[in-house]
């Protein structure tokens, strides 16, 4: 920066302040679409007087004061500090001309330009609608929210119902984001949909903040997807995995939970860094095998329901949700070469334990209880049950969750 001061006669007691002011960085010479900052010195019926640190003051007309919004123009007081826009640096009379509105209004559009950078959120009244989305103010600018960033207005809506959604939206607080910010084009776009984002992670965030691993807390279903179940903790969503829904196998979490449910759930971990809530619901219902012992007994009979089937046999959960396998030698009279045509997924069948082995978590059932169809169906007591066909050597695994790479499921889910 170029500091030459301005010259002054050690012999003169005479100082020439113009050239100090015009030698001054502070004082550079006004220029039409600048922004400077003025403080009112008069303030009259139609027009106001502004002190802009240069040797003239500067002139806002009436035209630019009845702009302003009456609020606005009823607080300006003498010795108030504002942002004036130089609308003509010298009229015809010599005049410095100004307008508050514009200076303001310059200043609103280098703030949409921070928020563009800084992606804060910020709110918006509706003011009006076309076909392509809503007007709003901000400040004293007018933006635009397109439908396709909108999540006041669903998609697919009927035209009448669209824009009768719209209308009942005029004169509301939106949370919005600045995307978009051209001044020259006088182009303000904002979006709800992105604002509803950074609001859910910032939820999100909170909630991490708050709860703790092993906590118990109430949520409402908010989604069912094939690897498990999105639960609202209010604000945010935790993940319920489909392993993690019940003691027995789940097939799909629609089989145990419906979406707008209110449950209990358990916190088994907390991501702060990746911003994920892992939840489970089986660890808050009973684990059947604490007291299989004292319930069930081989040869005992019982009712259970068919989770699922495979090539090998079915599983089959029982009421309170121990599950085990009716493998398909066990199936009828024994003589059946595939289980699909037998049963299938949800039906309800009376079955007989084979064999229970609580220490592996294992449980076996069988329907070969009489040696013909024609025998009764009674059970035998335990102690006098046939012997059991020879298990295969190798029983064939639970074909794994394919779904995001997910753990195989605990050896009394795949048996």
């Amino acid at each position: 920066m170029d500091n030459k001061k301005a010259h002054v006669d050690p012999n003169s007691s005479e100082i020439d302040f113009e050239k100090l002011l015009e030698s001054s960085p502070d004082f550079a010479p006004l220029e039409r679409g600048q922004i400077r900052v003025g403080t009112i010195q008069q303030i009259r019926n139609n027009e106001i007087i502004v002190d802009l640190g240069v040797k003239q003051d500067g002139l806002v007309p009436a035209q630019d004061l009845e702009r302003l919004e009456p609020e606005l123009r009823a607080e300006l007081r003498v010795g108030q500090e504002v942002p004036v826009y130089i609308m003509n640096p010298s009229d015809a009379d010599g005049n410095v001309i100004v307008s508050i509105n514009m200076g303001l209004q310059k200043h609103d559009w280098d703030e949409a330009q921070a928020l563009l950078e800084s992606q804060e959120v910020v709110d918006v009244t509706v003011s009006g609608h076309n076909r392509g989305g809503v007007l709003v103010r901000w400040r004293r600018l007018e933006g635009f929210i397109p439908t396709s960033h909108m999540v006041s207005v669903s998609p697919g809506l009927a035209s009448n119902d669209r824009r009768e959604t719209l209308q009942d939206l005029i004169g509301k607080t939106l949370h919005v984001k600045v995307i978009e910010v051209e001044p020259n084009r006088r182009r303000l776009i904002f979006s709800e949909r992105e604002a509803q984002k950074e609001w859910r992670l910032q939820q999100k965030a909170r909630l991490l903040s708050e709860l703790t691993e092993g906590q118990i807390v109430r949520g409402t279903v908010t989604g069912l997807r094939d690897f498990g179940a999105f639960v609202n903790l209010g604000g945010a969503d935790g993940l319920i995995h489909v392993s993690e829904l019940a003691w027995h196998r789940v097939d799909h979490p629609r089989d145990v939970l419906r979406i707008g449910e209110e449950i209990d759930v358990y916190i088994l971990s907390l991501d702060r860094s990746n911003n994920r809530i892992a939840l489970s619901r089986k660890r808050l219902l009973p684990d059947p095998w604490v007291s299989v012992m004292e319930t069930y007994h081989e040869g005992q009979q019982v009712e259970g329901t068919v989770t699922n089937v495979v090539d090998f046999g079915a599983f089959i959960a029982l009421d309170d949700g121990l599950e085990g396998l009716l493998h398909l030698s066990e199936m009828g009279d024994g003589t059946l070469k595939e289980p699909y045509s037998y049963v299938k997924k949800g039906d309800r069948l009376t079955l007989c334990i084979s064999h229970l082995e609580p220490e592996r978590r294992r449980v076996g059932f069988t329907q070969r209880w009489g040696v013909g169809a024609d025998e009764a169906e009674a059970p035998l007591p335990a102690a006098e049950s046939p012997a059991q066909p020879e298990e295969p050597e190798e029983e064939p695994d639970l074909p794994p969750d394919d779904e995001e790479g997910e753990p195989d499921l605990p050896e009394s889910d795949a048996t």
